[in-house]
């Protein structure tokens, strides 16, 4: 027969037992749950560094384009404003008569060799004409039509008449060339 206060003492050591067993649980489930929290801000942390990161790079990449951009056409505003002198210095050697270059033979040659310095500075910064001839197709990414008239044996479209010269710089548009344009319906 069993003593019943050996199984009070073995009862009290089974609840003792159950009892750590059961507070050893509730540690590991506070362990589990804090390592599952400190996992969660570890990837917060990880994902705002990425992010920051890639944010810093976007701005390194944005910074360069816009290095670039200053470099290529920070110039355009005084590029622009020397757009007249090169019209006007054209306009003073179309204006000569031949009497005229015959007697300031000196002065027309220094004038045409100043229009050519300037255009080889244009140059030397990017900046190139743009010179349709008659004939050619009106084009309204480089060109601006000043007028538009019926012109027999053109088609409608043909440049009939050059104002003036068109310039760019690098790939933009500085100013279009200024033309006439056919409008001749096709027959």
């Amino acid at each position: 027969m069993a003593d019943p206060k050996n199984d009070d003492f073995l009862d009290d050591i089974m609840a003792a037992e159950a009892e750590e067993l059961a507070e050893e649980m509730t540690e590991i489930d506070d362990e589990a749950l804090e390592l599952e929290t400190l996992r969660g801000e570890r990837d917060q942390y990880r994902d705002r560094f990425m992010r920051a990161l890639a944010d810093a790079e976007n701005s390194r990449k944005r910074s360069d384009k816009d290095r670039r951009e200053a470099e290529q056409y920070g110039g355009s505003k005084l590029a622009r404003d020397m757009l007249p002198v090169f019209d006007n210095m054209k306009r003073a050697i179309e204006a000569a008569t031949d009497e005229q270059k015959q007697v300031s033979a000196a002065l027309i040659e220094g004038i045409e060799l100043t229009m050519r310095e300037l255009l080889n500075v244009f140059q030397k910064h990017g900046i190139h004409m743009v010179a349709p001839e008659v004939g050619d197709r009106f084009d309204p990414q480089v060109h601006q039509a000043m007028f538009e008239a019926p012109v027999p044996g053109t088609r409608a479209g043909d440049i009939i008449q050059v104002a003036a010269e068109g310039f760019m710089l690098h790939d933009r548009l500085l100013r279009p060339a200024q033309v006439g344009v056919s409008s001749t319906p096709a027959s």
